[in-house]
């Protein structure tokens, strides 16, 4: 089955290209239970200033979904996060949430007590939202996404009620009813099942091409970082540091004749060699 066909979301393209990011000279460290600390992430400096699918490729457990969690402001209690180095966004250092940032999870954490039209709607029970958008104007925009996503025949029902690859695109439209300026996405994926990943891959192009924002989108997953991807960004294992940072020049959608192409095996080879030269723990996987 594929995916759904996206429903018309208007796209303001000036405030979509309007935002940039800079990670600068990262550092995070953990105390260690042997005592010390442990470094997770290394230096690493990145620039996003455009619309476009980033996909953050590394081992698992290397660090990736830590950096992640800087940009949408998510900070562990008790530990200085990050241990030196800044988030800017627009120019300003961010020590926490941002009004432009959301972030999808692999566990969709929707509410079991809300329809699946409240759970989109959610953010517009928060005082921020609420004050920004006249009721009308969110609930068409609610009803917009589910019609987007394919659940607009499923908007009364709970979460319980649906499949994990429904319920991840109830967490992606809410998500995206803000109309955010960057989409952070750890993982978002990951816990599907093999047909279910496809199609959810297939509708984060269409979502995008209607709402073209800063993607960020965590991987351990080779052929889907070049399968989504604008800019793939390799990281080592731990303590992560880039090693390396490539544009995928081939339009969206990506068939699967291109993904067997010698260019597509050639820039897979290129992730692999980076990451074995690279030593210690961790696994990417390759789905093709």
């Amino acid at each position: 089955m594929s995916a759904p066909t996206v429903a018309a979301v208007p796209v303001d393209t000036p405030d979509a290209k309007s935002v940039s990011v800079l990670v600068k000279d990262i550092v995070q460290e953990y105390p260690a239970d042997s005592g010390g600390v442990t470094r997770v992430i290394d230096r690493v400096t990145l620039t996003f200033d455009q619309p476009g699918i980033n996909m953050l490729l590394g081992p698992s457990g290397c660090g990736k979904s830590t950096l992640l969690h800087m940009l949408g402001g998510v900070r562990p209690i008790g530990v200085r996060t990050p241990t030196s180095g800044s988030v800017l966004i627009d120019g300003v250092e961010c020590h926490g949430a941002h009004d432009d940032s959301v972030m999808v999870f692999q566990r969709y954490a929707n509410r079991p007590d809300l329809s699946v039209f409240d759970n989109v709607a959610f953010p517009f029970r928060l005082k921020l939202w609420k004050s920004r958008e006249p009721e009308a104007q969110w609930r068409g925009r609610v009803a917009d996404l589910l019609k987007a996503v394919g659940l607009a025949d499923k908007a009364g029902l709970r979460p319980a009620q649906l499949s994990g690859g429904q319920n991840q695109r109830v967490a992606l439209a809410r998500a995206l009813v803000l109309r955010p300026k960057i989409l952070l996405m750890d993982e978002p994926f990951g816990a599907l099942d093999a047909q279910t990943r496809e199609e959810m891959q297939q509708l984060l192009i269409n979502l995008y091409q209607s709402w073209p924002c800063l993607v960020v989108f965590v991987t351990h997953d080779v052929t889907e970082a070049l399968l989504l991807g604008d800019r793939v960004i390799v990281l080592t294992t731990q303590p992560a540091r880039v090693a390396d940072d490539f544009l995928v020049s081939e339009p969206r959608p990506r068939s699967a004749a291109w993904q067997r192409s010698a260019t597509a095996q050639g820039l897979e080879e290129r992730v692999l060699a980076q990451l074995h030269t690279s030593p210690g723990r961790g696994q990417v996987r390759v789905t093709i």
